[in-house]
């Protein structure tokens, strides 16, 4: 039992250690515009996941076909909708990350990872009416000064990091407002429509076709390594623990971020943005503090 248990929280840890070190592909592929790596991100992610689905999951496909046919009308066309909503905050979302490793700084994409659980938790509060206890709003206030204090160091890193957490966090939202849909299916579509949003950029704006090996090594790396495999794990964890416990994992991403930031590119910190960073983990806590206290009593 403890080796099952085990097994679902490695393939848990791992997504999050591999999205926490997707820096250093991109910095490696620097010298190409971040549009032409996100064009080929998706085009390259389109063939892999479809590949799969069709290969692989071709009855889950077909059950998900069947349960939009059986919506109402309204139904469906909220559901086509927050479809397309979700896959314009995806790109959004990755453009805004590819953008800022290559052209901002590491930590500011590295911080929008800690800022987007407290974002997301309060867009559910404003959109979808979740209720906040008095410790997740102590919480939320802690992690706004933190972004205050960080705003007086560099606004432009603190600005880029919430527009990236701004994405993900809305786009987090629109996922648990859509059930009853296989979410690898769901990645599928999402991922098409996406192509069809940079297919006219692509074909307006696109330098020349890429040829150079590095560039599409690291292209079909961040695709499969980066993208299809840790959705795949992530999935695979939840048949075997809590979506909860799961979410407090999601800070792993940050942390391993920071640490490629700091030890790998050695990018540095000052004492002022040391203390609004610590200022945010202890928000962190804060926020997760009931959820890390059933955990601990659960494993006594």
């Amino acid at each position: 039992m403890a080796a099952a248990r085990s097994k679902y929280f490695i393939a848990g840890i791992v997504p999050y250690i591999i999205w926490g070190t997707m820096s250093i592909p991109l910095r490696n592929i620097k010298g190409f515009p971040p549009q032409e790596i996100l064009y080929y991100r998706i085009f390259v992610s389109i063939l892999m996941v479809w590949s799969t689905i069709l290969l692989f999951r071709r009855a889950s496909l077909k059950k998900d076909y069947t349960f939009f046919k059986s919506l109402n009308s309204s139904n469906k066309t909220k559901l086509i909708l927050l479809t397309v909503l979700s896959a314009f905050l995806i790109t959004g979302n990755w453009f805004t990350y590819i953008y800022a490793v290559n052209g901002v700084s590491l930590k500011a994409a590295a911080f929008a990872y800690m800022v987007c659980p407290l974002l997301t938790a309060l867009c559910g509060f404003i959109i979808l009416k979740e209720q906040l206890s008095r410790e997740k709003i102590i919480a939320l206030i802690v992690a706004l000064i933190s972004i205050l204090l960080l705003a007086t160091g560099s606004l432009q890193e603190v600005l880029w990091a919430i527009l990236i957490a701004s994405f993900y966090a809305v786009y987090v939202i629109v996922l648990k407002v859509i059930k009853g849909i296989d979410k690898f299916n769901f990645l599928g579509v999402q991922l098409i429509l996406s192509g069809f949003m940079m297919l006219p950029m692509y074909l307006v704006n696109s330098d020349l076709f890429p040829i150079e090996t590095i560039f599409w090594s690291h292209i079909f790396l961040i695709a499969i390594v980066f993208t299809i495999i840790p959705l795949f794990l992530n999935s695979y964890a939840l048949l075997g623990m809590p979506s909860s416990a799961l979410g407090i994992l999601i800070y792993l991403n940050p942390i391993v971020a920071f640490a490629v930031a700091f030890f790998y590119f050695k990018e540095q910190i000052d004492s002022h943005q040391l203390f609004a960073y610590l200022l945010l983990l202890l928000s962190i806590v804060i926020f997760n503090a009931q959820l890390l206290k059933n955990i601990v009593y659960k494993k006594q």
